[in-house]
């Protein structure tokens, strides 16, 4: 069964063929290739001519996890600043044109990207989540799949609750504001705009009587999209901003 495309990132330490670093134990005591670290840091680096960073709710990830952690997408910077506002390890999945070029592919994979067909996300993607999961590490994805051109929250992909529940671990979401503004750098640079990532508490989903029907997946699917629109100011919301449930 194939999932509907969408970027996604993965918090895990990727298996054998894609390897970024040395398992030296569960979840966070894994050691990362030194590009992972180095990554974390540069980030912090270029954002702090172009804007302002704050995390809110980080005691709401101080479990060990694992968490399958959703958030809303502005912005190609998201995933690597999502990243970094976690105290958990997080890499990414991406589309697999970034592992063409054997500069970008060097940097991307060793900061953790794992290589996702333009096709959709495959059962062999799906696994490889639960196995990490299982090692005590988290998966982290942005249920929209690509980013939001107008500056708020579209229709996320069907294929999310798939996801959720076959992972079936509590789901961590995440709303980011402000990172929209970095698509103007030269603005970006003269006014500083305020970054804000919100990290909610952790959740799971209602449970269903016998088999999923296609309106019990779309509730679902909602249920998840506000509990990230809740942590959003309101223009950030789109679609999850009202009460009628995107189709």
């Amino acid at each position: 069964m194939k999932v509907s495309p969408f970027y996604v990132s993965f918090v895990i330490n990727l298996p054998s063929r894609y390897n970024i670093g040395e398992e030296k134990g569960a979840g966070n005591k894994m050691r990362m290739h030194w590009v992972y670290y180095f990554g974390r840091v540069l980030i912090h680096i270029l954002l702090f001519p172009f804007a302002r960073l704050r995390v809110r709710g980080r005691e709401n990830a101080a479990g060990p996890g694992p968490y399958l952690v959703i958030c809303n997408h502005l912005h190609i910077a998201d995933p690597p600043i999502v990243g970094t506002s976690l105290k958990l390890k997080a890499v990414f999945m991406a589309k697999d044109e970034v592992f063409q070029g054997a500069w970008s592919r060097f940097w991307v994979k060793n900061y953790g990207a794992f290589p996702v067909r333009r096709g959709g996300v495959g059962r062999e993607a799906i696994v490889t989540a639960e196995e990490w999961l299982k090692k005590g590490v988290c998966v982290v994805l942005f249920p929209e799949g690509s980013r939001s051109r107008e500056g708020h929250m579209k229709p996320a992909l069907p294929g999310v609750v798939f996801i959720a529940s076959r992972l079936n671990v509590p789901i961590l979401p995440i709303g980011i504001a402000g990172s929209d503004k970095l698509r103007n750098l030269k603005r970006a640079f003269w006014h500083h705009p305020l970054i804000t990532v919100n990290i909610g508490k952790p959740f799971r989903l209602p449970g269903t009587a016998g088999k999923l029907t296609r309106e019990g997946r779309y509730r679902q699917l909602d249920f998840m999209m506000r509990k990230v629109a809740a942590l959003l100011p309101p223009e950030y919301r789109g679609v999850y901003g009202g009460e009628d449930a995107p189709h």
